[in-house]
């Protein structure tokens, strides 16, 4: 409702405005209503470029000043981010650097080749210098970040199987998340939504009667051990989801009635991640935001310390929940990891 009304007074200030400039234009009767614009008008114009020029660069020095802290450009938790970053930082350059001299270019020659009575105005009809220049450039620039994007991309999607990748599946469905650890002998069991079985609590429809599937384990909270490579085999149970975990730059979809995968190896544990200057920095000031809204927190159920977790996320509007798809990730030793691994129960155990 509050909407509603919000629209409808944004509405009627248009009309009172609108009606306002009719009544300015009535006001001007007598005065000269000439449309072709003289000298004066022109030189007017041309500084307001040159103004419209400094507002830009200004805006664009107080963003870099005020909200220039890009975090996921800093840091990557798994060994390939480093080269996404590096990938993004030089996209962010080069575009950095064209615009501030496209925009002088543009406002300058506004303002130098203003009319002026008198004045004819000289052109190009066609030049094929000037053509070849300013396609060969952007040609060159685009096919230098596209060639070195493939090379990063492929970079991470070749996954080297003689490094001993750790499988795990990521179950998506709306609105939460499943793993799926492929146990001692690191084969996942085949899977399949008829297989599903909820009186039984067979979640993910895994075979029952596969060999491959007496060990795998079935987890609500993702654990990696840090400097272990990592496969993920990724399932959608109902419509298109997004496995996405910024820290490790990965992002694979979820697509119903087959498998997707990505690999990475994480290479800072949760515990350093929060041991970073810039980290604590980013904790204290979410939680003295949080602070400010402690009663309505607290009303909510959610706990009011926030503390760095590392997150699996849905990255595709997936329904009305979607926001609320996560599951955490916790990145420890392999000491830490395999304790942890041995206190859960396997898939056979789990089972009704």
């Amino acid at each position: 409702m509050t909407a509603l009304f919000t629209i409808i007074i944004v509405l009627f200030v248009a009309v009172a405005i609108w009606q306002m400039v009719k009544i300015f234009d009535i006001a001007q009767v007598g005065t000269t209503q000439t449309q072709v614009a003289d000298d004066k008008d022109n030189k007017i114009n041309g500084y307001l470029m040159f103004a419209f020029l400094i507002f830009v660069y200004v805006i664009t020095i107080l963003c870099f000043w005020f909200i220039g802290d890009l975090p996921l450009l800093s840091n990557a938790a798994s060994e390939h981010g480093s080269e996404v970053d590096n990938l993004m930082i030089i996209s962010l350059v080069v575009i950095f650097i064209v615009q501030t001299i496209t925009q002088f270019l543009l406002h300058y020659f506004a303002f130098k080749y203003k009319g002026e009575k008198g004045k004819k105005a000289f052109f190009y009809a066609d030049n094929n210098t000037l053509e070849f220049i300013w396609t060969i450039i952007p040609v060159i620039v685009l096919a230098g970040l596209i060639i070195y994007g493939l090379f990063t991309w492929n970079d991470i999607m070749n996954i080297d199987e003689d490094e001993d990748p750790m499988v795990i599946e990521l179950y998506a469905q709306q609105f939460n998340w499943k793993a799926r650890y492929s146990g001692v002998d690191n084969v996942l069991g085949k899977a399949n939504v008829r297989l599903i079985d909820i009186d039984r609590a067979n979640i993910l429809g895994v075979d029952e009667e596969d060999p491959n599937a007496q060990d795998d384990i079935i987890v609500s909270e993702l654990h990696l051990p840090v400097g272990k490579p990592v496969v993920f085999k990724m399932r959608s149970q109902d419509v298109l989801h997004s496995a996405y975990m910024p820290h490790f730059r990965a992002q694979m979809n979820c697509v119903p009635g087959m498998v997707t995968q990505f690999g990475f190896t994480p290479s800072v544990t949760t515990a350093d991640m929060r041991e970073r200057p810039e980290m604590i920095d980013k904790v204290k000031n979410i939680n003295e935001l949080r602070n400010e809204r402690a009663a309505q927190i607290e009303e909510s159920g959610q706990e009011l310390i926030y503390e760095f977790d590392y997150l699996l996320l849905c990255n595709k509007i997936c329904g009305t929940s979607h926001y609320n798809m996560q599951m955490k990730i916790i990145v420890e030793t392999q000491e830490e990891f395999d304790a942890w691994l041995k206190e859960q129960t396997t898939f056979p155990n789990s089972l009704n």
